[in-house]
């Protein structure tokens, strides 16, 4: 499981999370006699590793959106999710995806984050209208041109538009000079990061990215 973890670019804090869980489930199933003790996590990654600096500085951010990518539509199709998540405090991808039409509403957006259910409002500015305006409407009743068919495989396509939006921002970030790996996390920490540079308050922040502390 770690394996396939790494292998889709997870990163060690995430794999230990979820290995973490794991464990707990097995020893609680070794509390209530399930089956006995073997200590497979021994030799298990359930550390936490100190994270790379994520965020982006105002500057880059805008050279991001200045480079001419109208010959390469895959990479600008990354660029305009990248710039959509920063426009909208650092929404995250799995939101986005599941974002619907219905919640864009007399100039707000208001939606529940799939993660802990907290309930958002974002006012609905000129750039992210104009990064909607470049795609037609989705035929469905997502908002945005992630998942593309009601079928019961939504989760599959948010799955796989993300890696595949992760790797084009991969090339972009080659593109603009970055030292780290751009993806759309990224966006997330460098909203936040600006928004501090501007004396956001801290619990303005966290409130808008959905935290609860």
């Amino acid at each position: 499981y770690e394996a396939y973890l790494k292998s889709h670019d997870v990163a060690m804090n995430t794999v230990s999370f979820y290995n973490r869980i794991l464990r707990a489930v097995y020893n609680r199933a070794v509390e209530k006699e399930m089956t006995v003790q073997r200590y497979p996590f021994k030799h298990v990654y359930t550390g936490i590793d100190k994270t790379v600096k994520r965020a982006l500085p105002l500057k880059i951010i805008r050279r991001i959106k200045e480079l001419d990518l109208s010959l390469k539509s895959s990479l600008d199709f990354a660029r305009d999710m990248f710039l959509f998540s920063f426009y909208t405090r650092g929404m995250s991808f799995i939101d986005m995806a599941y974002l619907k039409k219905k919640d864009l509403q007399n100039g707000f957006v208001r939606y529940s984050r799939q993660k802990t259910d907290q309930q958002l409002i974002i006012q609905w500015e000129k750039h992210m209208q104009s990064t909607m305006a470049k795609y037609p409407e989705n035929a469905i009743q997502y908002l945005l041109p992630i998942i593309s068919a009601e079928n019961g495989t939504e989760r599959k396509q948010y799955c796989r538009k993300g890696l595949f939006i992760n790797r084009k921002l991969k090339v972009i970030g080659k593109m603009v000079g970055l030292d780290i790996s751009l993806s759309m996390y990224v966006a997330r920490h460098s909203w936040a990061s600006a928004a501090r540079d501007k004396n956001v308050p801290l619990s303005v922040i966290s409130k808008a990215l959905g935290h609860d502390s």
